[in-house]
Parts: C-alpha cells; structure tokens; sequence
C-alpha cells in the first residue's frame, strides 16, 4: 500500500512539473481550479524564462535608504539625515551563496524589484514623472498619488503599479527598521534596477561592458508596515547577512 500512494505520489509530481515548467497552453485545464499553482508555489515554482530560445539575461536589484532622525538637532539644523543605499539584494543572496538549500528569504528583493520594474514599465511617461516625486506627509499619501495617476488614464496600470509600490514601500521600511531602528526612520525611499548581462555575441570580449541599468526613479515615501509583518524575525534574518557582506 505504501510503496503503491509512493508512486502515484512521484507520478503526480512528475506530471504537475512537466505543466508548470512547459510553456502555458490549454493542456493545464487538465487540473481543474487553482490545484497546480498551489501545489507548485511556494516550494516546486520553476520558470521557463530559464531555458531557451528566451533565457533569463539581466539581474534586478532593489535598494533601500531613509530619512532618520540623528537626534543632533540645533538651531540651523532639523537633525535629520539621507542615509546612504543599502543593497538589499545583495544581502539577500548572499544567504544562497554556497548553500545548497538556500532559503526563501534570498529571493524576497528580487521577486519584488521584478513586479515593481515591470509594472512601472507600464506606466505612461507622465505617471512616472508622479512617481518620482516624493508621498510621504499624512496617512493617504498612497491614495493621492493613485488619484495624481489616474488623471493620466489607465486606471487598471496604475492600481496594479500601486499595489507593488505599497508591498515594495513595506519591503523598504523593514530594511529601514532593521538597518538603522524602527525609532530613527522617517521616511524611505527604494531604488529598483535591471541590468542586462554582456551581449551573447560580446561574450569573447574582454573588454566588453554590461548595458547600463534601468532603472525605475522613484521618491521619498512614508513608512508602511502591513498586517502579518513582524520587523523582529525580518531585523534577525537580515541583518545576520547584513553585517556578513558588510565586513566583506
């Protein structure tokens, strides 16, 4: 009996790979409901943006500064500062870097900078002039940069972008907490980035240079922490690594 659900159990695996790795087709309604994107995430999801004719070429970043309080405030100063940028990216990975199980938690920046880019991509060139600007004073700077957007038409592009720049922005302020105390930060502001790798036909030149970056240019935002966030466990794991790449 046990070796039997054994098998069926490897048989299914087998199958639920080979749809979820082949390029989508109708072949997938075969599962009915959301059972293949739930068995598959978070633990077995794979890309076919791996393989060719259309491989992965570029690597995304996403990193963090803030606004903290340096609490030397006199008479011709505020006290308040621009820390530098932080990369958290590069944090990140650092927990896969000689770990043959690398944990989750080294692909959060990228997986979020990927949605971020991408959804900016979509924004017409007047809603990225909005972006740029700084959101941070009051409790619906979120909101009115939405409605700034919407003027601009594309209401569905621009909800979509919003909602990455909420999870992105509560991505932005644990780093910020972690990095320099929940009690200094005022504001955040996130940097995302892709950057091509050297052309396939420059590959044999050594002097051959990566493409510039695009990046999305983005402003100072207010201070997000959502439901279910906890900075504690989020401050252990980071800057456990943090302080790793650092003394490197």
């Amino acid at each position: 009996m046990g070796s039997t659900l054994l098998v069926l159990f490897a048989g299914w695996h087998i199958f639920a790979s080979f749809l979820w790795i082949s390029p989508y087709s109708e072949l997938r309604t075969i599962v009915p409901g959301n059972a293949l994107s739930t068995y598959m995430l978070p633990w077995f999801g794979q890309s076919w943006s791996v393989f060719a004719p259309e491989p992965i070429n570029g690597d995304y970043r996403l990193e963090v500064r803030a606004i903290i309080d340096t609490g030397s405030a006199t008479a011709d100063s505020e006290g308040y500062e621009a820390t530098d940028w932080v990369d958290a990216t590069e944090v990140e990975i650092s927990k896969a870097r000689y770990n043959l199980f690398p944990p989750r938690a080294a692909i959060l920046s990228t997986q979020q900078a990927t949605k971020l880019l991408n959804s900016w991509k979509e924004l017409k060139p007047e809603q990225r002039e909005i972006a740029a600007l700084g959101y941070y004073e009051g409790d619906r700077w979120l909101a009115r940069m939405h409605d700034a957007m919407v003027e601009f038409g594309d209401e569905q592009k621009v909800t979509n972008y919003i909602v990455q720049e909420r999870y992105t922005t509560a991505y932005a302020t644990q780093v910020a907490y972690a990095v320099w105390g929940e009690e200094n930060v005022g504001q955040v502001q996130f940097r995302v980035s892709r950057q091509n790798i050297v052309p396939f036909a420059e590959r044999h030149n050594p002097d051959a240079e990566r493409p510039a970056p695009q990046i999305a240019n983005t402003g100072w935002r207010g201070v997000i922490v959502l439901s279910g966030q906890s900075n504690e466990d989020f401050e252990k794991s980071f800057m456990a690594s943090y302080r790793g790449v650092e003394n490197d």
